[in-house]
């Protein structure tokens, strides 16, 4: 494979270790532990992976030698450090026995089931670190829930006498990760499952885990082309930049890039929903700081909206929790595609259907066809940030006849998704991925399974860093999905009084009507510490730093 130099630069990168990962280790077990909600439905669930302690790694004076083949998946979508997490388990496995083996299988967990995998070596394994992608095996969406699969993936396992699984993913990939773990421990297998927490969106997190890896680079590579629109926006001062940013479920990309950046404006879907804010207040509100700012003379601004904040709009929110109960009926199911809008629509409350017959077509088409395979609104898909300028044009016509408004608007379109997936890592994200995988790998040596890796303390220097791993049962509840009630890990939303959404609220009307933009550049990884090792402002503002 051909390399840029920055590309040989980083492979020379030696990532850096927590002081309790450096050598041997051991563990030291807390208190037993219970799920976040719905306890007897999850116990009753998971009996064989519930109430497990949480564990930290401390030093040890004796090795452990485990010989153990481990397996290795890359789950959902991509985020920056996914090869770390592979490169860390590689590395500690091998120190841990020489004789250990890594199996990379390829496309996701359908490799698993499909028995489509490689031996991962040391050639290999040079090849990818520290850089972004999840080209090394790839990765899919298949969904391990099903006993077939269960037992197709155990006759690859025993096959290549494979120890422990590690499933590298976000909320939905590691609830899977918990119901293989739970179903291998109740059959007595043997075999261990240990996950690792992945998605750029932020929202895998909680009080055991600080961030889910690959958030830090994204939101660094996001607001860097924030940041230039600003510089842009400012220099030709004839444009508003309405910027989309991944995000479906939480806000809290939007909102770690708004801290970075400083932008006019910026929409948090939880406030949205918290405050039972409409469509309409929302584009008022936007018209409302175009208009102040045009009669300053300032005819330019930038907006930030999260990915999923259709769907936290209250009365479409309802729309959609009705669609999908409607689309989820065996009937629904049978029609063609083109047949499922009018089946909807017949079976709509009437406050549903006058929203659903508010909205424009385009949309409206979207929120009653495609779902993802979790049965959710496609909502990367909807272009809503052309939808809000649209709607704050037409505001601004009718205030221009009122004589509220009589500065010019124009509007630019962005959605940054792509483009920060496959980042090469921040330092933050290339030491804690390898730290997350190193963890993985003596969670398995020391015989835990249904256990989440993870490492704390991370605005600290990373030798301060405390690594260990949670029950993933910890983490979960039971939601709605497709219809029917599943144990799932509870997604950690923007919390509208926590420090990072407070510091932003204390600013925003001044970022609304002044111009105090910042541009953040390039991810640095070479220099001084405070600018190449720095975690988010969100990480910070949280551990109050």
């Amino acid at each position: 494979m051909e390399k840029s130099a920055l590309q040989i630069q980083r492979a020379a990168y030696q990532p850096k270790l927590p002081k309790a990962l450096q050598g041997a280790v051991t563990i030291k077990e807390g208190a037993a532990t219970q799920s976040v909600d719905n306890q007897n439905e999850i116990k009753k669930l998971f009996p064989n992976t519930y109430g497990m302690p949480v564990v930290e790694f401390v030093p040890s004076s004796e090795a452990n030698n485990r010989k153990m083949n481990v397996g290795v998946i890359l789950s959902g979508g991509q985020a920056p450090g996914g090869h770390n997490v592979i490169t860390g388990l590689f590395d500690a496995i091998k120190k841990i026995n020489p004789e250990n083996r890594l199996f990379g299988f390829i496309l996701g967990p359908g490799g698993l089931v499909d028995h489509n995998y490689m031996e991962l070596t040391k050639d290999i394994i040079d090849e990818y670190r520290n850089t972004g992608g999840f080209d090394m095996i790839g990765s899919g969406r298949t969904k391990l829930e099903k006993v077939e699969q269960f037992e197709k993936g155990i006759e690859i396992i025993r096959q290549l006498d494979i120890k422990a699984i590690v499933i590298i993913g976000g909320d939905d990939s590691n609830t899977n990760a918990c119901v293989l773990a739970e179903y291998y421990a109740a059959k007595n297998y043997g075999v261990q499952v240990i996950g690792c927490p992945k998605t750029i969106d932020g929202d895998l997190k909680n009080e055991q885990i600080e961030t889910s890896f690959g958030f830090d680079t994204a939101c660094k590579t996001y607001s860097e082309l924030i940041g230039n629109i600003e510089r842009d926006c400012n220099s030709a001062r004839k444009y508003w930049h309405f910027i989309k940013v991944m995000g479906r479920s939480a806000s809290h990309i939007a909102l770690e890039c708004a801290l970075q950046c400083q932008p006019n404006i910026c929409l948090v879907s939880e406030e949205v929903e918290a405050k039972g804010k409409s469509l309409d207040d929302i584009v008022e509100y936007i018209a409302a700081a175009v208009a102040k700012r045009a009669a300053n003379g300032d005819s330019f601004g930038t907006v930030i909206i999260p990915e999923g904040l259709i769907e936290f709009i209250p009365a479409i929110k309802k729309l959609i929790a009705q669609l999908n109960d409607v689309l989820a009926m065996p009937e629904a199911k049978e029609l063609a595609r083109s047949e499922q809008i009018d089946f909807a629509k017949s079976h709509l409350s009437k406050e549903n259907l006058d929203v659903f017959n508010s909205l424009p077509t385009s949309v409206a088409k979207q929120l009653a066809l495609d779902r993802d395979p979790h049965g959710n609104v496609q909502v990367s898909l909807i272009e809503t940030e052309k939808l809000l300028s649209t709607m704050v044009a037409q505001r601004l016509e009718r205030m221009k006849k009122e004589g509220k408004f009589n500065g010019k608007f124009a509007a630019q379109h962005h959605f940054f998704g792509y483009e920060g997936r496959c980042a090469a890592p921040s330092n933050y994200d290339a030491d804690y991925c390898y730290a997350l995988g190193t963890s993985a790998a003596q969670l398995i040596a020391n015989g835990k399974t249904g256990y989440m890796a993870i490492v704390k303390n991370t605005t600290k220097p990373a030798d301060q860093w405390i690594a260990g791993g949670v029950p993933i049962t910890m983490m979960m509840n039971m939601e709605k999905r497709n219809g029917e009630m599943k144990p799932v890990i509870r997604k950690a939303l923007v919390e509208l009084d926590g420090k990072p959404f407070k510091t932003f609220a204390a600013n925003r009307d001044k970022w609304a009507i002044d111009t105090c933009y910042i541009y953040p550049g390039p991810i640095q990884y070479w220099g001084p510490t405070e600018v190449c090792d720095k975690p988010t402002i969100t990480l910070a503002l949280e551990q109050d730093k």
